[in-house]
């Protein structure tokens, strides 16, 4: 299921389900994912409750709690507000920029954590979006395979 709380120009949420299926397929991740595309200020009140961080963020993932899974694997929380900023910054569309976060959130959601997997996270995303069809993830662009956390 989607959820768009903002809306993004060139992106359904027929497409975004599509994309998340696809990338879901190719991540090996069973299960339903949940994506929610909202505000600035609701990612930084999830970050804040869920991380201890306050401040936005591009992207959280939410893995199911361990005794509620029942076929679900997870929940995505995307900023549209910086998907669009990215997006004008690196010179593609904030549809893609949505699918390029949906992505790095789902291989969360399959269990990689570029913080502490060297480098494994950053090589499974960069050969999932090139099959994907995607341009520079999320981790590749920061130039760092510990930048960021989910």
């Amino acid at each position: 299921m989607d959820i768009f709380r903002k809306r993004v120009v060139q992106l359904t949420e027929a497409s975004l389900a599509r994309f998340v299926s696809r990338a879901c397929k190719v991540a090996k991740l069973q299960g339903r994912v949940n994506v929610m595309i909202t505000d600035n200020r609701e990612m930084r009140s999830l970050n804040r409750r869920f991380r201890g961080k306050d401040k936005a963020t591009d992207v959280l993932s939410f893995p199911p709690m361990a005794n509620f899974t029942g076929g679900w694997a997870g929940d995505v929380a995307i900023s549209a507000d910086i998907a669009r900023k990215n997006a004008t910054d690196l010179g593609h569309s904030p549809a893609e920029e949505i699918k390029i976060l949906a992505l790095h959130g789902v291989l969360h959601l399959a269990g990689y954590d570029h913080e502490n997997d060297h480098g494994e996270m950053v090589r499974k995303e960069n050969t999932l979006r090139r099959l994907l069809g995607l341009s520079a993830g999320l981790i590749e662009r920061s130039g760092k395979t510990s930048a960021r956390k989910r």
